[in-house]
């Protein structure tokens, strides 16, 4: 709904589809199971449910759209997958982190997150504090080297993260905006998204 909403054509894709053909101007990698510490060299730490086919599938279309320069948002295990994509781990269980903020899972915007003056992000949003919904309990631990901070929340926990390059759209968020469409910032988002996209494709015509 919010590619719709900002003006672009989305196409649902599962495991098994075909992503060496490459037609795709933009790209979201949604929320879901948690991913296999397999993929960062890790020992599983708790008995969540995992999908290593699904794990398989949007790793490789997370490698063809950077490949290809293609704009990224990952959202919550989007967001939590690119990291490790890119070499980067994850922390299992956030319970124990957690000092200043609940570990309950709400659709309501009630964390509020941090986004540093300097992100690109806090520029899409337009705003430097908001609030977020939470339904994760994982999280980025050890930061892939391409990305950098976007956000955090009140226990320093990461919430979003983005490209170092500046050409490139490549954002992740740890919330669901597609469920906080309601909010003008939120659909500013996807048409962030939506309008890097549609640029790209007019400078390769």
């Amino acid at each position: 709904m919010g590619i719709w909403l900002a003006g672009g054509r989305p196409r649902q894709l599962r495991p098994g589809d075909d992503v060496t053909d490459w037609p795709w101007q933009g790209v979201v990698i949604t929320g879901g199971h948690d991913v296999d510490p397999v993929l960062y060299a890790a020992e599983p730490e708790v008995n969540p449910r995992y999908d290593t086919e699904r794990d398989a599938f949007e790793s490789a279309m997370i490698s063809q759209a950077l490949a290809h320069g293609t704009p990224i948002l990952g959202i919550c295990r989007g967001a939590q997958l690119l990291n490790v994509a890119l070499g980067g781990s994850l922390f299992q269980d956030l319970r124990a982190r957690r000092r200043h903020t609940s570990h309950r899972r709400s659709l309501l915007p009630l964390k509020q997150i941090e986004l540093s003056a300097d992100s690109r992000l806090s520029q899409y949003l337009d705003t430097g504090l908001c609030r977020v919904n939470s339904l994760h309990n994982q999280a980025i631990d050890r930061l892939a080297d391409a990305l950098q901070v976007s956000a955090r929340d009140q226990d320093d926990i990461i919430q979003a993260v983005e490209y170092r390059r500046p050409e490139h759209f490549v954002v992740g968020v740890q919330w669901h905006p597609e469920f906080l469409l309601y909010q003008l910032r939120q659909r500013q988002l996807f048409r962030a998204l939506v309008c890097r996209a549609r640029c790209q494709r007019l400078d390769a015509d």
